[in-house]
């Protein structure tokens, strides 16, 4: 059975909790909710999409090439796609927001993907997911909403994806991947 977005999915480690609100080919819409001093696991790039942070209770500091951004309840911060950036909620209390994707691109199967790896605690001691099951799923689902881990290098990644690809294949992630996701 697919992972079904439209549940919450927590990673007990970063503190962060997701679920789907909806989505269409423009885009993809979730509420994101952050434990105090939550966090996400590390800093990416999406680089097909603009990413939209509402921020209805609590307060956001994003990271953004670079540059700190701050925001309270009824505030908006967006990051544009190309750049790199990570967001953290520094305050005691719950940071409560819907995070908007544009354009949709695949984000749901992407989602899929990061939910069941969360879920089955596929996750490392910062609570980041694993690295090479996620990039064998980004060329499994031939990802148009492709994102990048900064700490991978751009020339890199795409070798990277290769390399985790082949891996996948040899170690039967497709298994994962046929759990998670819906074809």
């Amino acid at each position: 059975m697919a992972t079904n977005i439209y549940e919450t999915c927590t990673n007990p480690v970063s503190g962060e909790s997701f679920k789907t609100i909806s989505y269409d080919k423009e885009k993809y819409v979730m509420q994101w909710l952050v434990q105090p001093k939550g966090y996400v696991p590390f800093e990416h790039i999406h680089l097909n999409q603009d990413e939209t942070f509402h921020i209805k209770s609590g307060a956001i500091k994003l990271v953004m090439d670079g540059k700190e951004y701050f925001a309270k309840a009824g505030e908006s911060l967006t990051v544009p796609k190309g750049t790199p950036h990570i967001a953290y909620n520094n305050l005691d209390a719950v940071l409560d927001c819907v995070v908007e994707y544009t354009p949709a691109l695949d984000y749901n199967k992407f989602m899929q993907c990061l939910m069941g790896l969360t879920n089955d605690y596929f996750l490392d001691k910062k609570g980041g997911i694993d690295i090479p099951k996620m990039g064998y799923f980004l060329i499994k689902m031939k990802a148009k909403c492709m994102t990048r881990p900064t700490v991978i290098p751009k020339p890199m990644f795409n070798i990277a994806l290769r390399v985790f690809y082949l891996r996948g294949l040899l170690n039967g992630w497709h298994k994962l991947y046929k759990k998670y996701t819906v074809d």
